[in-house]
């Protein structure tokens, strides 16, 4: 089992500890990722230990996540439209919204989900925003993350892609975004499995990337990111022990490399925070964290 494997299937266990999954699901999804039902259960009760050390609030399934109240930058959301392009093994999918000034465009990464309405509007924002941004879908040699009607299978799809897949479509979907935005510094965010697909894009150079927020994503081990030339906002969530516990290495490995970069820890706040879609999502939290991400890009690709 991968790094990303294993992150996955520790998602879907702590999903179920928190109540979010029956038992039968996780094991099914666990079973989706190839897990036989002595690992899979090891794992689950793995994750209610740590879960029970840590003292963690466990969310509520069942509420709505954001009440009436939008999440940031909903008001200013510009529509985004289906694309495609040559990428370095076929075609690739994604989602484009193109800002009405650009200041600099954003590759958006999805979460382990593949790319749904939820990313497509984090795109939509960030053009908003004044960001033209291309949601990319990761699923697209397999037909794009709207061929399969189980969210679980494409997540288990995901989880059988090669590390350096990701890596080669990333850098075609920042290429593209030269294409379409030319002369623009170009940035990337990504959210959980994004994030980590963010770290790992950093790793191997990141060519042509200037800026990069990783949310709450795994660091990859011993994390070099000498050829990189991006700035790095770092964003996690206090009450992420699993993801957080990161946060120093990440900063010692984001110094050595010299590199530009920020960590902040979100307070009262738990993974998948800004996903308004979700049963962890924290209003006041994403605010906070959408702003950081705007001076962010505002200084790094904007030049401001």
């Amino acid at each position: 089992m991968t790094s990303l494997q294993r992150y996955i299937a520790e998602e879907i266990a702590t999903d179920h500890v928190d109540g979010l999954l029956t038992r039968r699901e996780a094991m099914r999804r666990l079973a989706l990722l190839g897990m036989g039902a002595a690992a899979a259960g090891d794992l689950i009760a793995a994750c209610a230990k740590q879960q029970d050390a840590t003292g963690s609030p466990k969310p509520t399934a069942g509420e709505s996540p954001t009440g009436s109240a939008q999440p940031p930058g909903a008001a200013n959301t510009l529509p985004t439209a289906p694309i495609t392009w040559a990428g370095p093994q076929g075609q690739l999918q994604g989602a484009w919204a193109q800002a009405a000034d650009s200041k600099g465009c954003v590759l958006v990464v999805h979460e382990n989900k593949g790319l749904n309405d939820w990313v497509r509007s984090v795109a939509g924002r960030l053009a908003g925003a004044g960001h033209s941004a291309l949601a990319i879908d990761l699923l697209s040699e397999e037909g794009g993350t709207g061929a399969f009607s189980d969210p679980a299978q494409a997540t288990a799809a995901l989880g059988r892609i090669p590390l350096d897949r990701f890596t080669r479509d990333l850098n075609s979907g920042v290429a593209e975004l030269k294409l379409r935005a030319p002369g623009q510094k170009v940035g990337v965010v990504g959210f959980c499995f994004g994030g980590g697909l963010v770290w790992q894009l950093l790793a191997s150079g990141a060519p042509g990337v200037s800026a990069a927020v990783p949310f709450y994503g795994p660091l990859p081990a011993n994390p070099d990111f000498a050829g990189s030339k991006a700035a790095v906002l770092a964003i996690y969530a206090a009450q992420d022990s699993r993801v957080t516990g990161s946060r120093a290495a990440a900063k010692a490995a984001l110094d050595r490399a010299g590199l530009v970069n920020e960590i902040v820890v979100e307070p009262n706040a738990d993974h998948a925070f800004f996903n308004d879609t979700g049963p962890r999502y924290n209003a006041g939290a994403s605010a906070d964290a959408w702003q950081r991400l705007l001076d962010w890009f505002g200084r790094y690709l904007a030049g401001q």
